[in-house]
């Protein structure tokens, strides 16, 4: 698979406008990175932009914090795919992951995974919020509910994707699922870092620059 291909171009920041949104979209296809990660209101835009393209349109949902309720996340999935969505990056409930509750978050991405359908879900564990056993569960817990990818993070909290965590991940998940670094990647010595080291996915803001 070639370089660009690892990449999720990505722009999330809240202030974000419709035309940096059309920028690195035409970068994405002009790089020809495997997505372009958008905020849901700029999915239909980035659809119409990107249909007769090899670049995928990824959303975040939940995001960034995770603390939004099942329903709701499960909503908002399924209007993003309706507005042309190919893959679902979604946050899982931290808190409820930390206070032990893992009935609620398999349940949870097992409901989004559902009416997610054919298309990718990659579930952001938010690595720097979890102790090591919380990163394992979380991994597993995913995996158990039908998730195509784990995620290291969201890049909005206090940390971002490690060469450890990855490699946790990566040994947790097995070599059957995807895992995303995303947070943090900066320079192209990073990126090849983090595949190495078990990363399937780049998410990154830089993208450009880690490919050139």
């Amino acid at each position: 698979m070639k370089i660009s291909k690892y990449v999720d171009h990505t722009l999330l920041k809240p202030e974000a406008t419709e035309k940096e949104i059309l920028n690195i979209i035409e970068e994405a296809k002009t790089y020809d990175f495997a997505s372009v990660c958008i905020n849901p209101s700029w999915v239909k835009l980035a659809h119409d932009q990107l249909k007769d393209s090899n670049v995928n349109v990824c959303v975040v949902i939940g995001f960034p914090l995770g603390a939004t309720s099942v329903n709701s996340k499960v909503y908002e999935t399924k209007i993003a795919i309706e507005d042309g969505a190919d893959e679902v990056d979604m946050v899982i409930a931290i808190g409820q992951l930390k206070s032990g509750n893992e009935d609620y978050v398999r349940e949870e991405i097992r409901n989004i995974v559902k009416v997610a359908g054919n298309k990718l879900v990659k579930v952001i564990i938010e690595t720097c919020l979890l102790t090591e056993e919380e990163k394992v569960r979380a991994c597993i817990l995913a995996k158990e509910a039908g998730a195509d990818f784990v995620k290291t993070s969201t890049g909005f909290s206090k940390g971002g994707a490690t060469v450890h965590d990855v490699k946790l991940m990566r040994e947790t998940v097995g070599a059957d699922m995807g895992v995303k670094a995303s947070g943090g990647i900066h320079t192209k010595e990073e990126m090849f870092d983090m595949i190495k080291n078990g990363a399937s996915r780049i998410g990154a803001s830089c993208g450009i620059e880690l490919i050139k």
